[in-house]
């Protein structure tokens, strides 16, 4: 699935006319809401959480350089080679060194927004390297060629009948939609791959900057097995997952389970200090971990901007969300979807490929109130929209439309006629205008005969004379 955030239009069209995906996101969606709410109305400190997080993050993307260079001295004590990579190229070639260096032929990966990020799949698979996901909904995703859906629910927008007949299809086994068995086919297909696996990829949740270790946390046991099985281990890092100790990261645990899938903890929460081999005699002989900046010092340099590198991942703001709720991930076009996709697309991919996703909230605030770490997404999101008009890509209409007003606000008199007329031809038509585009999906208000104007001063006058009377 090849998506561009440029055609993000064309992609909610789609969507909105898919009734079995609109469904599919909606029920996920409802019900990741409801169970996150329980569990944050049964945490009677929430919102200390939330605050002190904030601050925790606020210290280190302002104090960023002084944490990598704590994190990069720790983990190459701990037998951790570290790496830089300026972007998704460097990247990409980081890794295929380290996978001919080794003689790397099958590689499994755990759930990474990271790699999808860098496009890292179809790197390796172009240079006959076998790249297996292994998150069950990344496993299916990339059965069907897609990209996730969802920061931490890939398979989000498909039913259980899309999933029963995508492996009847592509694994030859007999339709079922029984969760349990679908699970059960997709366990004994992956078992043997982490068994014969060369190498192991991973993301990073967390890494801790006094100790330099890595924390990746999952449900499924998936990523334990990429990271403990393989001779290799392949951990690719975003430069801002950084936190200053493991007493922060309690913090952290607490809030991000139940903000991504309702739950209390995290089924797995795996720390890596180093390769294990020579002292166990099992695990990884090779750690390596890659600091990808990829955009991020850019977004770094905006001082309001930055607060967008809070993000944990949790797509609770996904959730929340009424646009995503309606069209899904791959609408917006990007690997990062939803209202924090929102902020980060035009500043990884440039104003002009992501001039439409600052547009595609209906700014209610409801993500900021999800957020765990109390990213003020709306706040970010207008400052980009502004950055779209300022950069000459806003629509002609808007443009218009806007030194239309410009012009009228600038006659009183003319502004009064302007707007006084469409109301007098309101109670002629007798019903709402047709507004192209608009009206297919929306009601649309009558206008008032009376207006504003006359309203407000009928108003003023009204209590001026309750008043006089009361003295």
């Amino acid at each position: 699935m090849n998506l561009k955030a440029s055609h993000t239009k064309s992609y909610i069209k789609q969507a909105l006319n898919n009734d079995v995906l609109r469904a599919a996101v909606d029920k996920a969606t409802r019900t990741a809401v409801k169970k996150r709410a329980d569990k944050v109305d049964a945490i009677p400190y929430w919102e200390e959480l939330r605050y002190r997080a904030h601050v925790i993050k606020r210290d280190v993307i302002e104090h960023l350089d002084t944490y990598l260079q704590q994190f990069e001295t720790q983990a190459q004590a701990n037998g951790i080679k570290v790496h830089w990579a300026i972007d998704a190229a460097e990247a990409r070639k980081i890794i295929h060194a380290i996978a001919v260096k080794n003689n790397v032929k099958t590689v499994v990966k755990s759930k990474s927004l990271t790699t999808e990020e860098i496009h890292l799949n179809t790197f390796l698979m172009d240079r006959d390297i076998q790249a297996l996901e292994t998150d069950l909904g990344e496993y299916i995703v990339q059965l069907l060629d897609h990209i996730p859906s969802h920061l931490t629910a890939p398979a989000l927008h498909l039913s259980r009948q899309d999933i029963g007949k995508l492996f009847h299809e592509k694994l030859g086994v007999d339709y079922t939609e029984n969760p349990n068995e679908l699970l059960s086919i997709a366990r004994a297909r992956l078992r043997k791959k982490f068994l014969t696996a060369d190498m192991g990829i991973s993301g990073v949740n967390f890494a801790i900057a006094e100790s330099g270790c890595l924390t990746i946390v999952e449900n499924e046991a998936n990523a334990r097995l990429t990271i403990g099985l393989p001779k290799v281990h392949i951990a690719v890092m975003g430069i801002e997952k950084l936190l200053p100790s493991f007493r922060e990261l309690a913090v952290f645990l607490k809030l991000l389970a139940p903000s991504a899938t309702g739950q209390k903890q995290t089924v797995y929460v795996n720390i890596i200090g180093g390769p294990l081999h020579t002292l166990l005699g099992e695990g990884p002989e090779q750690v390596h971990v890659i600091l990808l900046d990829n955009g991020r010092s850019k977004i770094l340099a905006d001082p309001q901007l930055r607060e967008t590198l809070f993000c944990i991942r949790c797509g609770a703001c996904l959730n929340a969300c009424p646009i995503y709720q309606q069209v899904g991930g791959h609408a917006y076009g990007w690997v990062y979807m939803g209202p924090i996709g929102a902020t980060l697309i035009p500043q990884y991919l440039g104003v002009k490929e992501g001039r439409y996703a600052p547009f595609v909230s209906s700014l209610c605030g409801a993500c900021f109130h999800a957020c765990p770490v109390r990213i003020d997404i709306p706040h970010h999101l207008l400052k980009l929209r502004h950055k779209v008009v300022e950069s000459g890509h806003s629509k002609a209409i808007e443009k218009i439309g806007i030194k239309a007003w410009a012009f009228l606000a600038r006659y009183p008199m003319l502004y009064r006629v302007a707007t006084w007329f469409p109301g007098k031809v309101q109670k002629l038509y007798k019903k709402p205008f047709p507004v192209p585009g608009y009206t297919k999906e929306r009601a649309v208000g009558l206008f008032d005969g009376k207006g504003f104007r006359r309203r407000y001063l009928d108003n003023e006058k009204a209590k001026g004379a309750k008043n006089s009377k009361l003295i």
